[in-house]
């Protein structure tokens, strides 16, 4: 997991564009659910959309981020829900199994998980599901791997995701029954410098954590004017296509 600081205020500005995917994945796992972990489960933002799957469930969030796990236990409302700092790549279950293991948008940042992904499901009794950002060839990936050259900052932490038919062979095992699929969202972001402000909470960090000063802020005003010719402002607010991957495998 990357070891950069999160910034909770900053990643939840798009709060509700961020929790959809989540949303569409939890329509899809064919399951009822006592028990849930999160993992990667970020400020505690995924809460209402799990409890309003599973009303009556034990939901338990792991997060690398002190910060992250800081925000989401003081949003806690209710003590069916319980959070703890820890590193979710090389989580296991250490009590009863638990029903159901979901990720939402955490394992683009773990080199090589493909290769987790069996055995995390493999300790979930009825399901294991998640999804990841599947546009790592879009504009705003592309434009931040050259102005960071320009600015002289190359080697920084990149996203690791796969194509979705690699994560359907890899979960696709005798006993297990395996959907995959991908959508491509139009976000309609609201205020100026739309698509940096989004990015800066998520896949800018590593590079925005190795600037400071003055070279941080050529980059970020080379960055934005990048940005913005690549997504331009409209009357109605700025459009971000944002590709998602997402995988339910459940027990047969």
């Amino acid at each position: 997991m990357t070891s950069h600081r999160w910034d909770p205020a900053q990643y939840l500005r798009f709060g509700d564009e961020r929790t959809r995917p989540l949303v569409d994945l939890l329509a899809r796992i064919p399951v009822d659910a006592r028990t849930v972990v999160d993992l990667g489960c970020g400020a505690g933002n995924d809460v209402p959309p799990l409890r309003a799957r599973w009303p009556g469930a034990a939901i338990h969030g792991v997060d690398s981020s002190e910060e992250m796990i800081e925000r989401a236990q003081h949003e806690a409302a209710d003590a069916r829900t319980t959070f703890e700092v820890g590193d979710a790549a090389s989580w296991r279950a250490t009590g009863d199994v638990p029903d159901v293991i979901l990720s939402n948008a955490m394992y683009q940042w773990i080199d090589g998980h493909i290769d987790l992904l069996p055995g995390v499901a493999d300790q979930a009794g009825a399901a294991f599901a998640f999804q990841v950002p599947g546009n790592q060839d879009a504009p705003s990936h592309a434009l931040l791997r050259r102005t960071a050259a320009e600015c002289g900052v190359t080697g920084y932490r990149s996203i690791d995701v796969r194509d979705p038919a690699e994560y359907l062979e890899r979960l696709t095992r005798p006993g297990w029954t395996v959907d995959v699929w991908e959508t491509t969202y139009l976000h309609v972001l609201q205020g100026p410098d739309a698509v940096f402000e989004w990015i800066s909470g998520t896949g800018a960090r590593p590079v925005l954590a190795r600037l400071d000063g003055a070279p941080r802020e050529r980059f970020v005003e080379r960055y934005k004017a990048a940005l913005d010719e690549a997504y331009p402002p409209r009357e109605f607010g700025t459009v971000l296509p944002f590709r998602r991957i997402f995988a339910v495998a459940s027990r047969a």
